[in-house]
Parts: structure tokens; sequence; C-alpha cells
């Protein structure tokens, strides 16, 4: 056999998301574009704000001598210092550019704090529903992944349910605000009692047990809603993200991770960090984006855009039946699924031409995700088909 049989058994389980993306490039292929409703891949439509391309013209223009050779693999100094002060204003705690690493977008970064923590065995807390690559990037590291649901209809955080889940094998527990794939950001008194809970457990058990919050979608906020920074609520937590989606620059895999200064052991970790940074083989961030985005701290897309669109679905999906809480953050509705079975009813979508992921795919089946990141046009054109699949479903 060519792979191991890990990965064999991995790529038989893979992403739903993905599967659905290949079923729709034969599908477009078949019917046409115009003709297929594609709501699988979290891949913004919107194109990045005019202050990137000012910058990037800018640096295109008048270059800095040696940008492109090898730097700390960290990162700029100078790019690290401009998220510390952002993570600085919005947390008020000390956050200063030694407690950020550059990363290649979240994914690394989320690879980089699982390999400087994770002991072979150990347990990783991830939520349902939750985002699917988090169970392989924590087996990448010898880790176990254990699945703890959300509040089954509000989606916020189960406490109960992770008190329950917490052993003396525990490590780390990853938390995503605003959610992939529900849209549901989680509030800063739900935060508070985390953390709480998780300091208790540290005393119990001995030993240190680190929140890794993923937060691509933190500026994708709707209705004056905003993401809490968990630093000031969790002591011992990291912040992983990119600028895939605030900026729209899911291409150029730029991100970063940010420790908690009042995180026990913070210098340790960081040097953890900086290590496993380089020996994963991402050796640094890249450069040019590096440059670019350390001046875009406080840049971000249009957001009215996507609540347009939000909106548009929710009325309209609402209005045939559909049952779902409308999110206040990213750009995902997760509905219930019409029938029992939700790839059924995924492949029931298909006949109309509509392209979604089964919420099995986010260890939460029963639901479906739309990914509403795409053409407002498409959108509305595909509301017939919606309509006839609603009724094929029983709605």
């Amino acid at each position: 056999m060519p792979v191991a049989r890990k990965i064999a058994a991995f790529i038989e389980n893979a992403s739903w998301i993905r599967k659905m993306f290949e079923e729709g490039e034969q599908m477009r292929r078949l019917h046409g574009a115009e003709n297929v409703f594609d709501f699988t891949l979290g891949n913004p439509d919107v194109e990045p704000p005019p202050e990137f391309g000012a910058e990037f013209r800018k640096l295109a223009k008048h270059p800095v001598p040696g940008m492109h050779r090898y730097m700390s693999n960290a990162g700029y100094d100078e790019t690290r210092r401009a998220v510390a002060e952002v993570l600085a204003e919005k947390s008020g705690l000390k956050v200063e550019g030694s407690h950020v690493v550059m990363t290649c977008g979240a994914g690394g970064a989320l690879n980089v704090a699982l390999k400087t923590i994770l002991n072979p065995g150990e347990e990783v807390i991830v939520l349902t529903p939750f985002f699917v690559e988090y169970k392989f990037y924590i087996d990448n590291h010898g880790g176990v992944p254990v699945e703890v649901w959300t509040d089954r209809e509000t989606f916020q955080l189960n406490l109960t349910a992770i008190e329950n889940a917490v052993t003396s094998k525990t490590r780390a527990i990853i938390i995503c605000s605003p959610n992939n794939p529900t849209g549901v950001i989680y509030p800063a008194e739900g935060l508070a009692r985390l953390g709480q809970l998780l300091e208790r457990k540290e005393k119990e058990l001995g030993r240190q047990i680190l929140l890794i919050s993923d937060e691509p979608y933190a500026r994708i906020c709707y209705n004056g809603k905003e993401v809490p920074n968990v630093f000031p609520h969790v002591r011992n937590s990291v912040i992983v993200t990119s600028h895939s989606k605030d900026l729209a620059l899911p291409g150029e895999r730029i991100g970063y991770l940010a420790a908690n200064p009042r995180m026990e052991g913070v210098g340790l970790f960081m040097q953890g960090a900086v290590f496993a940074n380089r020996v994963l083989g991402f050796v640094n961030a890249p450069a040019l984006m590096q440059r670019l985005v350390a001046k875009l701290q406080r840049a971000s897309v249009d957001i009215g855009e996507y609540r347009e669109k939000r909106d548009l679905l929710y009325d309209n999906l609402t209005a045939m039946g559909f049952r779902m809480i409308r999110p206040d953050g990213a750009f995902y509705l997760f509905p219930k699924s019409p029938l029992p079975d939700d790839v059924k009813f995924v492949k029931l979508a298909l006949e109309h031409r509509i392209l979604l992921v089964p919420g099995a795919g986010f260890g939460a089946p029963g639901h479906f995700r739309i990914a509403y990141c795409v053409d407002k046009g498409m959108i509305e054109r595909s509301l017939p088909a919606w309509r006839k699949l609603a009724r094929d479903a029983g709605l």
C-alpha cells in the first residue's frame, strides 16, 4: 500500500466539504455553472479591502531591501508588535510582540500550538459541532480528540458537559467563536465561567489545561455583536487566527498565534511555539504577507455584504419551513435537516443542483451547513430550487 493505514482510513472519512465541492465541479461541467448552487466551501467571494491594495502597491513601488529573505521563525518584529498592539487594546492586558508568532494561517497556528503542548495520548476537547480538521490536527501530534456537545438548541457552551469530559489526560480545549459551522458567538459571561471551570479543574488535577481559541471569523459579526477577547477570562489561553476571512486572503496563508501574557510559563510556551513553527516545516509565515498585514490590523472586508446574504437566505428558508438559529457571525447557516438522515437530505438536495454539507461532517448529524459567502445572484437564482427541495422534503 503506497500510504499508511491511518492515512488511508482518514482519506475514506475525509472532509465532507471537499467531497461535495468535487461533486459540484462535476455538476458544473454537466449543467453549466449558472445552473448549480454550491454552498459547500467557506471561500470568501468578496475582494480584500482597499487598504490591502494600497499597501501592496506601495510595497511593490518601494520594496524593502532583503524583504524576501529568511527572518526569525517567529516573524518580523514590526508585524508581531502590530498584532500585539491590537490584542492589548481588546484585552486590556500587556500583550507584547514576544507573545506572538506569525503563522501559515490558522491551520498552521493550531498545529503549532498542539505540537508545542501535547504528549502522546493526551486529550483535547473539541466542541460539537466543530471544524472537522481539528481531529486530524490533534492526531498529527499524538493527541486524542474528545467530542463534547454544546447546547443542542442554542449551540452555546455546555459547561456541565465540558466539566464531565475533563480527565487527568485533558491537555487542552478548542473553541471557535464565531463558530464554524453555526455562526454562534460565545459571550463574555460564558467565557468567564469556562475560565473559572478550567482553573478549578487545573487545581484539582494538578496540571495545566490550555484553552485554544480559534478566531478566523472574529471580525465578521452582525447587529452590533462583538467577539469577546478570551485573555481576560481564561488565564491559560492562546488565540489562533488567520486573515483568510477578515481580509479575504485565504490563499495567502497568513495568520498568527498569540499567547495570554498571564499564562503560567508563557515564556517557555513561546519558545516551544517558535521551535514548532520551524520543525513542522512552516519555517516562517510568508514574508510579503507579513509586511502587508502589519499595516492592516484594524482593516476588514465589508461585512454588510455578508449580512445581506445571511438575511436573504435566512428569511426565505425559514419561510419555507427550515428551522435554524440566526447566526451572529461568520458566514454559515446550520439548519436542522428535514429528514432524520442528513446525508440522505444532502443527496436529495443534489437532485435540485443544490450542494450542501451534511452535519455529520461536523460531528453533528441531523443538521446541514450552508456557506453563504457566495455571489448574491446565485443565492437569488437558487430560491426556486430551495422551494422545490423543501416540498420534496415534506416541509
